[in-house]
């Protein structure tokens, strides 16, 4: 992508109980490193009172002051594709955004996370068995997650989500791409997890807001692999609970800093340090560099619009 040389760069991040985001200290050291006076905000959703209807209006707002782009995460992924002019083929094809990029009076919507999770899974569990994988959440991660696994791997992929509409459009979406014998609904959670060589926790369970587990921890053992894509906290109930029971497993940190860095190219055109980000970000977890929390510019993104 062609570099566009910027003094100043304003993201923004979209989403519902974001206030533990690590996305903003790692954007805005990576720009400043870069060269770039970098400022990224949180728009948190939950902290406004604001439903998911209020995207459209958020959006318009971002443009109208000057962002140079959004990133989106939970449960804005899927719901955010209709405010949009176009898609890159990777969001179109499965029908989710995590970046939205403001260029040239275009909206246009982006989705790093497939990328970021496979990047992350093969640096971490790359020798352990993937013939059978049961993915948790139907959701904007997990449908960008399943694609990337089905065109990448060689699996078999067992989903279950508790909305049955959204898991029943995901799963026949998938048969018709990658072929009915490579994907199927989990009809019984606990059969289906005793006959897999892994789990990915693609839903929002471990969370601050959600905490527990969406795994029993009696169905865990150390034949089985766990990756989990919360980040904060980075040790869930489920992450803690696998490696107590002997599982290989594969924590939320680096989906988080690999999605970040492709979301910072598309914004800048900069290709960012990875290996940079990545130890900035085992500083903020371990409280070696402080952070101070901005306001969230919600608020005044719906003054602007009104």
């Amino acid at each position: 992508m062609e570099h566009e040389n910027r003094e100043r760069v304003l993201i923004g991040l979209i989403g519902a109980g974001i206030g533990g985001s690590l996305s903003p200290a790692m954007h805005e050291r990576e720009g400043r490193l870069q060269g770039l006076n970098y400022y990224y905000q949180r728009v948190d959703l939950r902290e406004l009172g604001l439903a998911t209807d209020a995207l459209p209006e958020l959006v318009t707002a971002a443009e109208r002051m000057g962002f140079s782009g959004l990133n989106i995460t939970h449960p804005c992924k899927q719901k955010v594709v209709d405010c949009l002019d176009e898609l890159s083929a990777e969001a179109r094809a499965i029908g989710s955004v995590n970046t939205v990029q403001f260029k040239h009076g275009n909206r246009i919507g982006h989705n790093t996370d497939g990328p970021a999770f496979i990047r992350s899974f093969s640096e971490e569990l790359s020798d352990c068995a993937r013939r059978s994988i049961m993915l948790l959440g139907a959701g904007g991660a997990g449908v960008a997650i399943a694609h990337m696994l089905l065109r990448t791997v060689d699996s078999h992929l067992i989903v279950h989500d508790v909305e049955q509409d959204r898991l029943q459009s995901l799963v026949e979406r998938l048969a018709q791409l990658y072929g009915r014998n490579r994907v199927r609904a989990a009809d019984n959670v606990p059969e289906a997890i005793a006959a897999a060589d892994g789990i990915i926790n693609a839903t929002p369970q471990g969370m601050a807001e959600s905490p527990e587990s969406p795994v029993p921890d009696r169905l865990l053992g150390p034949s089985l692999w766990v990756a989990d894509i919360v980040y904060f906290p980075l040790e869930t109930r489920l992450v803690t609970a696998a490696r107590t029971a002997g599982c290989r497993v594969m924590d939320g940190g680096g989906m988080a800093v690999y999605q970040a860095a492709g979301a910072f190219e598309i914004f800048t055109g900069i290709v960012p340090d990875a290996a940079r980000m990545r130890q900035h970000f085992r500083d903020l977890i371990a409280g070696k560099f402080k952070y101070p929390a901005e306001q969230a510019l919600g608020e005044h993104l719906l003054q602007v619009h009104n």
